[in-house]
């Protein structure tokens, strides 16, 4: 689980320093990203509280855009990291779930979507 745990928080590393890299059309872009991904995995319930189907839901998402050289792969990754996140069995996940707040905040969201 350690392993687990310093990978994602390499990639929540990588997520936050592309959107404090982007600029407002790009923001705007992974904040669309975003909202479309927490609407998806609303609609995929849990799994005896296991949340990897709405996970790998928003990879695989997040992979097509990324092939598509699409900055929405990071409102998709992100979105990615909250939902394991909120498992809340991942090694010093509060300090993780700090950090997505924060990279959820840098995002020009117009509906309250953050939880």
């Amino acid at each position: 689980m350690q392993n687990e745990a310093e990978h994602l928080s390499q990639t929540l590393a990588w997520t936050c320093g592309m959107i404090a890299q982007s600029g407002p059309k790009d923001r705007q872009r992974i904040a669309l990203a975003y909202r479309q991904a927490q609407a998806l995995i609303a609609a995929i319930p849990l799994e005896g509280g296991d949340a990897r189907p709405r996970i790998v839901a928003c990879f695989q998402r997040s992979d097509t855009y990324r092939a598509a050289d699409d900055i929405a792969c990071v409102g998709w990754i992100l979105t990615a990291i909250q939902a394991r996140v909120n498992e809340r069995n991942l090694p010093d996940w509060r300090q993780l779930r700090k950090v997505v707040r924060q990279a959820v905040k840098q995002l020009p969201l117009s509906e309250a979507t953050m939880h």
